[in-house]
């Protein structure tokens, strides 16, 4: 079940928020926990067996992190730490590393193993997350222990962000869980934010997939250089618009339940470095990984070169959190490269750019943020593309050109390029800005916000329904 889909926006939020407002506020937790379940159930019934199964033993393992002391709780902890790693490394790897070893044992005249086919639980990478950030913190004293194991299981099965984040730490909703108060200002602002979310996802991100689909599902040597251009363009937005679409809804669906969710974007593309890139993209994920591996393997605090190896670590896993193939590992080392550039001569040269001025025109900010789209755009290649070979066919057609591609066949036979994905293409980018900022205060609250935002809704309702289905990206890690 999909947040733009007939069957939740039409049946299964309306019946939750009824159920939910008409509950006592003792029995609404309870509430929230049965819809999460079932919005879990309803595409993979046995793998909400997995999580509840997760849930029970780490929150007995919480219990007792809290009542020891000494060696004891670090065998605890690791023992949760373990268990979780486990569940995820079977369902999600236990495959590409069978795959690997094979290739292994092929060249030394083995036989090759059997490779089961294991269906990975969607949005494992996400609760699996929250559980081992709850266990560490319980572990570390920053919160205390959940005792309900009904208040545990909404917090980790929350429906907005069960599937796709953003990945919310139990410190931030600790209290939410407990003591939270029906705002008609929160219902208000959450339903903004959700239907924002939702145009995002239906009018551009989708829009940007028609293109980007017919472009790289495409043999790579039919690609002329221009479209292979356009097709990475058109699923840098897709991404951004798909993922923080979802993050916005997630974030105000949590806003109406009285849920306070962390911002997990921040206009990334107005970036002037990598660095700050990753200030700005996928912040829950980020920011989990600086404090529970960065920090913990020494940060930047033992000398430059331990850094640079903690910085080759972090975002190797990164690339490997988001999925099991080759190509997200070498997503995640070239950003990790890039990071390492940053910090070095390279670092250096760029702040040197961004004092670059020209009368009236902050010439250096330009330069860096074109960088910026540059090299991210680059790594979203192997990002997107199906394997290492054809991330690398890609982009030597983007940066050597391919002469034997002729523009004026590739485009009849894909016949993508439409009028109106053009100018979405455009709005897409000129929105990837903070251009709107503060100019539309005086609007906020307003019966015409109002008026606005219903007919969005509508629009996009009428689009979601006549459109073909395209799931969220992050809905596979």
């Amino acid at each position: 079940m999909v947040f733009s889909s007939a069957l939740f926006l039409a049946f299964f939020l309306p019946t939750t928020l009824g159920l939910y407002f008409l509950a006592q506020e003792r029995l609404r937790n309870w509430v929230l926990l049965i819809a999460s379940l079932f919005f879990y159930a309803w595409g993979e019934p046995k793998a909400v067996l997995v999580m509840l199964g997760l849930i029970a033993i780490s929150w007995g393992i919480g219990i007792l992190l809290e009542k020891n002391d000494g060696k004891k709780r670090k065998w605890l902890l690791v023992s949760g730490i373990v268990l979780n790693l486990s569940a995820l490394f079977f369902y999600k790897y236990w495959m590409f590393f069978l795959g690997n070893m094979n290739l292994v044992l092929e060249t030394l005249n083995f036989a090759p193993a059997t490779i089961p086919q294991i269906a990975l639980p969607i949005g494992i990478s996400f609760y699996v997350f929250q559980i081992m950030s709850y266990l560490i913190d319980v572990y570390r004293k920053q919160v205390p222990a959940q005792k309900s194991f009904a208040s545990l299981a909404t917090y980790v099965s929350l429906f907005p962000q069960l599937i796709a984040g953003p990945i919310v730490r139990y410190q931030t909703i600790e209290e939410d869980l407990h003591n939270r108060k029906t705002s008609l200002d929160n219902i208000f602002i959450g339903a903004r934010r959700f239907v924002i979310g939702l145009a995002k996802k239906v009018l551009i991100a989708d829009q940007m997939a028609f293109i980007a689909d017919k472009i790289f599902g495409s043999a790579v040597a039919s690609i002329p250089t221009l479209f292979a251009w356009v097709g990475i363009v058109a699923y840098t937005l897709q991404i951004f618009f798909d993922f923080s679409g979802y993050s916005d809804m997630a974030i105000g669906l949590g806003r109406i339940f009285n849920f306070r969710f962390l911002e997990n974007f921040n206009y990334p593309y107005c970036a002037n470095s990598i660095r700050d890139f990753w200030r700005r993209w996928h912040i829950s994920l980020s920011s989990w990984f600086r404090d529970y591996l960065y920090i913990p393997l020494g940060g930047n605090r033992k000398g430059k070169w331990r850094t640079y190896l903690n910085l080759y670590i972090v975002f190797g896993l990164c690339g490997l959190w988001h999925g099991a193939t080759w190509s997200f590992i070498v997503w995640g080392l070239y950003h990790g490269t890039w990071l390492v550039l940053e910090r070095g001569v390279w670092g250096r040269w760029l702040d040197k750019v961004q004092h670059w001025h020209l009368p009236k025109v902050k010439l250096g900010d330009i330069v860096l943020n074109m960088y910026t789209w540059l090299v991210v755009m680059v790594g979203w290649v192997f990002f997107r593309a199906d394997s290492l070979s054809y991330a690398k066919d890609y982009l030597k057609i983007m940066f050597t050109g391919n002469p034997n591609a002729p523009t004026n066949s590739f485009y009849t036979a894909t016949d993508f390029l439409t009028y109106s994905n053009l100018l979405i293409l455009m709005i897409g980018i000129i929105l990837s800005y903070p251009i709107f900022n503060g100019k539309y205060d005086k609007f906020r609250y307003s019966k015409t916000e109002s008026l606005l935002l219903i007919v969005l809704f509508v629009v996009v309702y009428m689009f979601a329904m006549i459109s073909t289905f395209s799931p969220f990206i992050y809905f596979r890690f």
